[in-house]
């Protein structure tokens, strides 16, 4: 069975099971973003992350995200798996891949994938560093700003 594309979960991403997700015979490139859990912000060492996310919100934050983009770049298809809970320095909290039939389109689709969700999913960072924790502010733009939506083209476009 295939993975859903867009989906929040407990469970460790697997960027290769999500490019194949999008990949077709027709499809000249398959761009993945993996991001991962850093051991440094602000000048502190983190120790661990935990991510928040109200799952059904953020998964239609996706959805709307690939519909953008593909108003943009029709021919471009995306997959976006984030996770949630406990995770360790190293690990991949978010999965984007972008598959299109020609490599501009993935890239960009892509890069545009990520600025949005930073943009719009109401998914929140709880970062633990020696010392002490902080909440990392999530999504704050209107889905429907389009002031939002241009920064994140202008962002994936550069």
């Amino acid at each position: 069975m295939a993975p859903r594309v867009f989906q929040v979960t407990p469970d460790r991403l697997d960027a290769a099971a999500l490019a194949a997700a999008v990949a077709t015979r027709a499809d000249g490139a398959v761009t993945t973003f993996v991001g991962i859990v850093r051991d440094h912000n602000g000048g502190r060492r983190v120790l661990w992350l935990d991510y928040e996310a109200y799952a059904p919100l953020a998964e239609k934050a996706f959805e709307r995200i690939d519909e953008e983009a593909r108003e943009r770049w029709p021919e471009a298809r995306l997959a976006i798996h984030h996770r949630i809970g406990r995770l360790e320095i190293g690990d991949a909290s978010i999965v984007i891949a972008a598959a299109s039939p020609h490599r501009s389109d993935a890239f960009v689709a892509c890069r545009y994938a990520i600025e949005r969700v930073k943009q719009i999913a109401p998914i929140w960072k709880h970062e633990h560093f020696e010392g002490g924790d902080v909440w990392i502010e999530g999504a704050t733009a209107d889905p429907a700003d389009a002031g939002a939506r241009e920064v994140a083209l202008a962002r994936a476009c550069t």
